[in-house]
Formats: C-alpha cells, structure tokens, sequence
C-alpha cells in the first residue's frame, strides 16, 4: 500500500536533524504580557483577509440561538466587533455550554456551538449573541495587524506533507496529515485559574476565582522561582497592582526588590539593557479617566490596550537587549467570545493530580477555549505562522499557557518541569532558531548605519527629481561622530542636496563604495535602496480609539477587579478584618478601589523593603497587620 512509505519518515526525520545546524539559542530576556478575554478569532480571526495560511474566519461559521432547535435562528460571524459592554459570560459553567453545547462534554471534537445560546440566557436579547460572534476588522487593531505581518503568529491550520517516488501512480503521492499550531487557555475557566498557569502551569486545582484562596495566596513553584533557584533574575512591572502576587511564593522578603513600577522603572531599564531574563509587564486593570485601562478587559477600550502593545514594543526594539529578546504577547482566556476551532479535550494531562471542587469535580483533561498569542523576535522570520507542536513532545501536546514555562525551562537550560502539563506542553523555541543573524528591519528601530570610513551616504531618488548629496559636505558635517540613525543621514543628504550630472545607481548598502572618493564626487542610491534602509525607521501605526466618550470611573466594579481589591486587602492587612472577603470592593467603585490598590501596594513594599533592611529572614512571607495600614505615612505618594 502507498501509506507503508509513511513508516520511512521517521527515519527522514532522523537525518534531517542530524544534518540541519540550528542556530544556537540567541534569547537571553523572555517579556511576557497576559492580556485580558478575548478569542482568537475575535482579535485576529479576520486577519485572514491578509495572510490566507492564518487559521481565522470566513464568514460561514455560526451559532444557533437554540443548539436543541434545528429551526433556531442562527448568527454568522461578522466582521463588526466594536466596543462591548456588559462582560460575557466566562465561568466554568458558561464556558462548558459553548464549547459543548451543553452539560453533556462527551463529543470530541467539540462542536463550538454554544457560544450565542449561552450569551442570549444572559440577557434574552440577541446583543449579547451578536457581540460574542463578531471579530475585529484588522484595521480596528493596527498595532496586531503590523505585529501578525512582521513577526510570528500563533494559529492553527491543516498541513499536507508531499513527497514524489518514481514508482507507480499510488505511490505518487503520500499525504502526512497533522493538526499544526494552536494556543489555547490553559483550562476552561475564567481568569484567575489560568492566570496561574501561565507561570505555574497549574492553578492548584482551581476552576473559578475563589476571593479566600487567591487572598492567601496559591503555594506552588513557578517559573519566576525556578529562574531564581537557577541564578538569573527576573523582574515583574505593574501598574495598578501585581496580579502575580496571588503566587504566595511572590510574597517572600527575598523577591520584594523584583517588582517594579512600570511608568517609573520600564522604559528606564530597557534603555540602560537591564531588563531582567524573565520579565513580565502587566497592565492597568483599573479604568479611571486619568489612567484608563489599558489590558482589553471588556468593558474596556481595546484603543488602550493596542496603545499599551505599541508602547512596550517600542521600548524592547529601542533597548540594546533587542537582538537577544523574545516578546510574547497573549490572552488569559477567551472571555466569551466565539473561536471555530475546537477545543482539545483528549489527551490532555492533569498537571498534578489535583481535582478542582464540586460540584463539577473538574480533573484538568480538557483545555480552554483559542485565545490570540503573539511571538515577537528579531529572530523570527517576517510574517511566520507558527507549525507545531507535531506531536512533540508526546502525541497529544499542544500550545497552551504551560508553553511559556516549559520554553522558559529550554531556552534557560534550567533543571526540571514544573509539572506534568508543562512537560507535556508544545514548546516553542524553534521560531528564534531558523536565523543565523538577527533581523536589522523589524519596525520601530533606529536604523543605525556605521559610516567606518564616511564613504557612502544614501540619498532619495524620485520620478520628479534626484536628490544627491556631496561626499564631502556630509563627510565634514559628520568628522565628531561616525555612528549616525538613517534619518539623521536622509535629512542632511536632502540638506546638501546638488544637481551634478547622474552617475550609476547604487543598489544595495553592501554594493556601495567602501572608502571615501576624491573631494567633490556624489553618488546616490537607488529609491528601493532607500525604501529598504529607511524599513527601520517606522513606528508601529497609531491606533484608533474605539469607545465614544471616557471611562466610567463611578461605576461599579467587575468580579476580576473586585478580585485584585481582595488581594489589595491582603496587601495592606484588612483581610484580618471580620468583613473580609465579603464586604471588601463590594461597594467600592472603580476610583476609589484605584486608590485602594494604589495605597496597598505602596505600604506592602514599603514594609518589605524596611524588613529587608533589617535583616529579617527573606524565605519570610511579607505580612500587614490592619493596625498598621490606618497609619499616615510620611513617605511619598508614588509607588516604590
């Protein structure tokens, strides 16, 4: 039979990687940011329309309103996303009814077909239905557009591996069909369960936001303890406040100095090279006027949030970390919104055996719903949708949130998983491997050309005229300083521009002249040379905003904020009070849990770091006590 030649492939395998030389690994700095609720397709199914090998949508794909009633009216996929308010639903429960259909979670594959049927019992109006069954035109989410084109993409598609024999006409054509790359939430719930796989690869048995346990803090190792255990450093810039924190281990004396204000710390370390090898930026969950959110939560503006990606990729591209860093970029959970691809509900390993609660007694063997993940590197080829796991490490692995700590642990040689999930994870570092030099023309750079010898300079050439520039004159305008950006070259190269008589067009950087002519000779170069050259000089596009008016900052706050309030609380010691969890955030609005958080999080450093100073034992968990919190404090108003 022809599919007998599919057993030589592992052997064709084995050659191919005993011959191929990867390059060895490049990334010294992993940045990692979680945004908040939202499905692929909801984000970047549309991005389709520009890059047809990403796994999005088309239109055709719908929800019934009734998955029981074959008559239900149904909702196509639109291409109209815009702001939404209220939240979607995303407990445990709710996610089960759109990926099944029902309570039955017995189909495999599931037929992600519940999506509108659990949003209308929301509201019993078709608002919430449609909301969960619309994208995002590409042109709404410009920074994604440009980031999806330029670097990696995680998705998933169908593969069809061909190989040609000379034998007879069967054997013509084998086909090796494999599901490729898909990013999923760690498992199906909400927030807080997931947010802690991405840096534990468990949630300690968690499948919804449980204000006591998060409030004590969850016990186990993370990635951020097994980078430290190994001598490297990590570092965590927040915002508002550090959801990491809800890792009890976080809350040790020895980790107090590796959280760091973002406004006041992030752009400064990253300019100065000093980001730390595991860094993790988190956004502000708060939406004020002043400062509103910026981490794509609904009911916020995604605006803010593709400000925010803008921001934080300009930074790392202008760092001299650049050419050894690996940025990733993705979502904590789908939030409701509608993904076609179904979700993997086989094959998938507890991490450690822990059962989540009744009534559902969840045993972690499904995953959850697609959620957009983006890989930014100057290692990663231009446009790359990522292929994979291909059955590595086990049959069955996927891409998932255990994929960051289980690439982490490679990339930094370090000893051991954190658990079973992480092991059995797809990992991803192949993506910054394929290169044998960092690329020079991602977005947003400086584009910095060497002048060794001041010999060449790069002028424009359009249809309406030549713009040329003397050797000479750029050559004494440029004697203090041999290092200049292209922009700094153009705009003195337009300056001193002449109108000798044409000679040959240079057309590339490496092709032009290497020592400097005599006085007086002019050279140009090519309009597509300096199209390319000037590739680096652009910024990522400015993004559009989407909700008419501001925040409402007097409004009351959502379960995740009320969350963060409760681990405030912790912070500051008021979860000692009789009124805790019940009482506290419950009446706050948003401003004022701000200012809550705000003042929490300043006093626990401020406690940390004096304990530190001390001599306190630093295995020791920083601890409030509410007597101190109702303290005036002498110190500054700023965040440490």
């Amino acid at each position: 039979m022809c599919f007998q030649r599919l057993n030589h492939f592992p052997l064709f395998l084995t050659f191919f990687l005993l011959f191929h030389h990867a390059t060895p690994n490049p990334i010294k700095t992993v940045v990692v940011m979680v945004m908040e609720n939202r499905s692929f397709d909801h984000m970047l199914g549309w991005m389709k329309r520009l890059n047809p090998a990403i796994n999005g949508v088309t239109g055709s794909e719908s929800n019934p309103l009734s998955v029981t009633d074959p008559n239900s009216k149904r909702f196509f996929f639109k291409d109209q996303a815009h702001y939404v308010d209220p939240d979607p639903g995303h407990s445990f429960q709710a996610i089960r009814e759109q990926i099944f259909g029902s309570n039955d979670t017995s189909a495999n594959p599931p037929p992600m077909n519940g999506f509108a049927q659990q949003a209308f019992s929301m509201d019993n109006t078709s608002r919430m239905s449609e909301n969960v069954m619309n994208g995002f035109l590409p042109d709404l989410l410009p920074v994604y557009k440009t980031l999806v084109s330029e670097f990696a993409v995680f998705d998933r598609f169908l593969s069809f591996v061909l190989f040609l024999t000379p034998s007879n006409a069967c054997e013509h054509l084998w086909i090796i069909y494999s599901w490729l790359v898909r990013w999923f939430a760690s498992v199906p719930a909400s927030t807080q369960p997931n947010r802690l796989f991405v840096h534990s690869a468990t949630s300690g048995g968690a499948t919804s936001n449980v204000a006591a346990k998060l409030a004590a803090g969850y016990p186990q190792q993370t990635i951020f303890d097994s980078v430290y255990d190994a001598g490297l450093d990590f570092g965590i810039y927040y915002q508002n406040i550090p959801a990491t924190l809800f890792y009890r281990n976080l809350r040790k004396l020895k980790y107090v100095l590796k959280f760091h204000p973002y406004d006041l710390s992030f752009k400064q370390h990253a300019k100065e090279g000093k980001l730390p090898s595991y860094t993790v930026v988190e956004q502000r969950y708060m939406d004020t006027k002043v400062f509103p959110a910026n981490d794509d939560h609904p009911s916020h503006d995604v605006y803010q949030g593709q400000k925010f990606v803008k921001e934080v990729y300009e930074t790392l591209r202008a760092s001299p970390q650049w050419n050894q860093t690996l940025f990733l970029i993705t979502y904590d959970e789908h939030g409701g919104f509608y993904d076609h691809v179904p979700t993997p509900a086989r094959g998938v390993p507890s991490p450690d055996g822990i059962m989540g609660p009744e009534p559902f007694n969840f045993t972690f063997n499904r995953l959850g719903v697609r959620v957009p993940t983006i890989a930014i590197s100057p290692w990663i080829q231009k446009g790359t949708v990522v292929h994979g796991p291909n059955g590595s490490p086990t049959p069955t692995s996927e891409y998932e949130h255990s994929s960051i700590s289980a690439t982490v642990k490679k990339l930094f040689n370090l000893p051991s998983f954190l658990t079973k999930r992480d092991a059995w994870a797809g990992t991803f570092e192949g993506i910054v491997q394929t290169r044998t030099e960092p690329r020079t023309n991602c977005p947003g750079g400086k584009g910095t050309f060497y002048l060794s010898d001041l010999s060449f300079v790069l002028c424009q050439n359009t249809k309406r005229r030549q713009l040329r520039a003397s050797y000479t004159q750029l050559a004494r305008a440029n004697l203090q300083n041999k290092s200049q950006t292209a922009e700094w070259i153009v705009k003195n190269c337009i300056a001193a521009a002449l109108n000798p008589v044409s000679v040959a067009p240079v057309h590339s950087v490496d092709s032009l002249p290497r020592r400097e002519p005599k006085l007086g000779k002019r050279m140009f170069c090519s309009e597509d040379t300096l199209k390319l050259s000037l590739e680096t000089l652009k910024k990522l596009p400015t993004p559009v905003k989407i909700r008419e008016g501001g925040p409402n900052e007097d409004a009351q706050m959502s379960e995740f904020q009320q969350e963060l309030i409760q681990l405030a609380a912790v912070l500051k010691g008021d979860n000692i009070l009789t009124s805790f969890p019940g009482k506290i955030g419950k009446d706050m609005t948003v401003k004022q849990g701000k200012d809550y958080m705000d003042d929490a999080v300043r006093r626990f450093f401020e406690a940390g770091r004096y304990a530190k100073k001390m001599g306190v034992n630093e295995e020791h968990i920083v601890q409030m006590k509410p007597s101190l919190t109702t303290r005036s404090s002498k110190s500054s108003n700023r965040n440490p």
